[in-house]
């Protein structure tokens, strides 16, 4: 791999992940990440200067598994890394309904993507960005039929990571459609002390005894391990965010010791909902900061509150999700004082 280049489609030649397709990308300014081409082109590793942003779980990068959609058969496949998409139909807990049986968190980020269009940079044209952009078919024989056309691009010198997703109903019927970004965020960038950056307010959710969480003192500064986090203990919260006056949402994280930070941004009119996943085990050490059209709590909870979106046949939906790294004090000191 080059300084400021993307390497396309190298392979996994061992372990789980055996014959995977990737793409490396590196922005010369100290930012490099690895995209998964067959689980969605969703993006695993992220370094920036030798210090890893992104939580891998101890699988780490498997084979797509098209038929784990059932139970918790998700989390068998379920490497971490930067971003995992939630969806396009389902995000949430297992359920089983009039309207079909779903697992957890649906079946995007098992689908492997057809590249359509690939752009390197070309210093002698002025050309910067580096882009790859595929197709992720989410259908069946009498539906419901969603396409997702994924466009990820960075420049040479800026440590950004720009997102852009288009959600299509190809089929002939209304589709049910949600969608979670489930960025998982890891040690060194995580660590004790570490501050969690969002401003909303704390949605009250129940557990699965109908009793209502207190979240009241829901923690943005990340903890020690702690010993009830290890096997399944986590924290969750939904948050509805305050955007900026423009429309912008902002959430992120920073830590001191490191002198680094993450910014995330996106349109809360695209993406109203942010979830905050904690889960602090000994070695399982990690934070998601998910937009979404909706928290996880599933597409029948969501039918039931009048939210679910159903796009009808040939409807589009768009969603654009930005990620800067900042390392340079007045840029984390704009994104605290947000």
């Amino acid at each position: 791999m080059k300084s400021g280049s993307g390497e396309i489609a190298p392979k996994f030649t061992n372990g789980a992940g055996r014959g995977n397709r990737i793409a490396w990308i590196n922005t010369g300014s100290g930012l490099r990440y690895k995209i998964s081409i067959d689980r969605g082109l969703d993006i695993a590793d992220a370094f920036f200067n030798g210090h890893s942003l992104a939580w891998i779980s101890p699988l780490g990068m498997t084979r797509p598994q098209i038929f784990s959609d059932r139970g918790l058969d998700w989390l068998r496949t379920f490497g971490g890394g930067l971003l995992v998409t939630c969806g396009l139909s389902h995000v949430g807990g297992p359920e089983s309904d009039e309207h079909g049986q779903r697992g957890l968190h649906g079946f995007i980020s098992n689908i492997p993507a057809e590249i359509t269009s690939i752009a390197q940079p070309d210093l002698s044209r002025d050309q910067l960005e580096i882009s790859i952009t595929g197709v992720i078919r989410e259908t069946k024989i009498f539906g419901p039929s969603l396409v997702m056309t994924r466009t990820i691009k960075s420049k040479l010198g800026e440590s950004s990571i720009v997102i852009h997703d288009e959600i299509f109903n190809q089929g002939n019927t209304p589709a049910p459609h949600m969608i979670l970004y489930h960025f998982n965020f890891g040690w060194p960038l995580v660590d004790e002390g570490t501050k969690l950056i969002w401003n909303g307010q704390l949605i009250p959710r129940m557990d699965a005894n109908g009793k209502i969480i207190d979240q009241s003192a829901f923690p943005k500064v990340c903890p020690p391990p702690l010993e009830k986090h290890n096997g399944t203990g986590e924290e969750v919260a939904f948050i509805d965010v305050q955007p900026d006056p423009d429309g912008t949402a902002s959430a992120g994280l920073y830590n001191a010791a490191l002198g680094l930070a993450v910014k995330m941004t996106y349109k809360k009119a695209q993406l109203p909902w942010l979830t905050n996943w904690q889960h602090w085990g000994n070695g399982e050490y990690v934070t998601g900061i998910e937009p979404g059209t909706h928290p996880p709590i599933g597409q029948s909870a969501a039918r039931k509150a009048g939210t679910l979106i159903e796009l009808k046949p040939g409807e589009r939906i768009s969603y654009d999700i930005q990620l800067d790294v900042l390392d340079q004090p007045k840029e984390i000191e704009t994104l605290l004082n947000k």
